[in-house]
């Protein structure tokens, strides 16, 4: 954008249904454009692909398609120069690869179940898609498992019982072999696909009441310093980062939100940004680079209309960060 244009840094999507997932798309050829999910207590859900036009400023419906419950997860494959086939992947109930058409409609390229033994499926409550290796995709269970894809099979390369509870996020590190996982038993683990017998505690959330650990519900990758990552904490205004070489002792808490945190996304230009968001209607932006000293307040604050229920942080266009509070998607330049 031009100088003059810069002033204007805030622009809205208003979706017929309450937003939960969302994801940028990666491709450079595909600038502003972000896939969003319904969240209705109902069978049909939906899913559109909508991309900001830049001369205009208006967000153009670039169509969708039907998905069976709300999205848990959505995200495009990380296939920044265009080369592979232009694919999203989709959790709730299974792990769905659709594929985008040039005419932008949308078929169903796969659906992926490894539940052999019943035809009921547990829900997939997150993924992550594999950033050095694109066919492999990681998701995670209600039923204490992690299952990695080799969507390039179309199957399952490994299930592993992965928490002693239900596991509720799962993201790889910046390479292909690491990745964590959190879940409601208060754990963050991590794995190493080549030598997956045993995973690593790298922190357990303090106990709650009763004295059982208070479950863990996001975790995030720094992409630029593998050595740390964020996890928030069920029902808490605070967020923990994590450095991996000090197990169990948080490098930092934040604790800037005065209700509970949804949602945290790291910048992907650099290694001391992250952004949380909750239920205080505000995403705001930390400088995490004194760490270890306490890092006190944020550097940016926003204020949205509602609830932030989710936020992303746009990988090709990293002065970008994507917010959804109640119908609304906002993109703003930070």
């Amino acid at each position: 954008m031009e100088a003059s244009q810069k002033r204007k840094e805030i622009y809205t999507y208003q979706a017929p249904w309450l937003i939960y997932g969302m994801n940028w798309s990666v491709r450079a050829d595909q600038r502003f454009r972000l896939a969003i999910g319904s969240f209705e207590e109902d069978y049909c859900n939906s899913v559109r692909i909508i991309q900001l036009d830049e001369e205009t400023h208006q967000f153009v419906d670039n169509g969708g398609f039907e998905h069976p419950y709300p999205t848990t997860k959505i995200m495009w494959i990380p296939d920044p120069n265009g080369s592979k086939r232009d694919l999203l992947a989709t959790t709730g109930d299974y792990l769905r690869l659709w594929h985008v058409n040039e005419n932008k409609s949308v078929r169903l390229e796969c659906l992926l179940n490894n539940n052999k033994n019943s035809e009921f499926c547990a829900p997939l409550t997150s993924f992550d898609w594999n950033e050095q290796d694109p066919n492999v995709i990681g998701t995670c269970s209600i039923d204490t498992t992690c299952t990695i894809w080799d969507i390039s099979k179309m199957q399952a390369k490994t299930q592993l019982i992965a928490h002693d509870k239900e596991v509720y996020d799962l993201a790889f590190a910046a390479g292909v072999n690491v990745f964590a996982s959190v879940g409601a038993d208060g754990s963050v683990r991590m794995f190493d696909l080549r030598s997956l017998e045993h995973s690593t505690i790298i922190y357990e959330s303090a106990d709650g009441q009763g004295g059982s650990p208070v479950p863990l519900l996001r975790l995030a990758w720094n992409k630029q310093d593998p050595n740390y990552l964020a996890t928030i904490t069920m029902d808490s205004n605070k967020v923990v980062v994590l450095d991996i070489r000090v197990p169990s002792l948080p490098a930092a808490r934040l604790e800037g939100h005065t209700q509970c945190v949804n949602s945290l996304a790291w910048a992907p230009h650099s290694s001391c940004h992250i952004c949380t968001a909750g239920d205080d209607n505000q995403a705001l932006i930390w400088d995490l680079s004194l760490m270890p000293k306490p890092i006190e307040d944020p550097i940016l604050a926003y204020y949205a209309e509602s609830e932030v229920n989710q936020l992303q942080w746009s990988k090709t266009q990293p002065d970008w960060v994507a917010i959804c509070f109640d119908k609304k998607l906002q993109v703003l330049r930070v």
